[in-house]
């Protein structure tokens, strides 16, 4: 029977991270406050780290009609590309914070997210570089985007 497993490296604090992993993971935390989220209280930022070393941010917005929302992840992506006409991101990292409870581990990007992550990498034949933490806790690090989304949808299958 096939199966698939999930890769990735989990360190106890970022401290543990590499420098530039580190910086991008601050960048991260340092655009959580800009998360316009008044229904559910639940903050998303994302920093991103481009080929050429540029770091773009966003961050979750919600609005009152629930479906237009725009996560962190796919806003970053758009940053990024509207300031760097195409350049691959290569790394990532995504933190949250809820209003309700301390988040002491990683949240996971939705299944909308994780599938634009996989189109990015698919469409610059290049892996991203996952990095998340909640408030405080463990850093879960991912080589690529495609490792959270096991048979990812691609438009070569069109």
């Amino acid at each position: 029977m096939p199966t698939h497993k999930i890769t990735y490296n989990a360190y106890p604090s970022p401290e543990a991270l590499e420098a530039l992993d580190q910086e991008l993971l601050k960048a991260a935390k340092l655009a959580l406050p800009n998360s316009y989220s008044p229904y559910s209280k639940f903050q998303v930022a994302a920093a991103a780290r481009l080929e050429d070393g540029t770091v773009v941010t966003g961050w979750n917005t919600e609005n009152a009609a629930y479906p237009m929302c725009i996560c962190a992840e796919p806003a970053t992506l758009a940053a990024a590309a509207s300031q760097r006409p195409g350049m691959p991101v290569v790394a990532m990292a995504i933190t949250v914070k809820s209003a309700n409870h301390v988040l002491d581990q990683p949240a996971s990007p939705c299944g909308s997210c994780r599938q634009q992550l996989h189109e990015h990498e698919t469409r610059f034949e290049m892996k991203m570089k996952l990095i998340l933490q909640g408030e405080s806790g463990p850093v879960y690090v991912f080589d690529s985007a495609g490792d959270i989304l096991p048979f990812g949808f691609s438009g070569k299958m069109l």
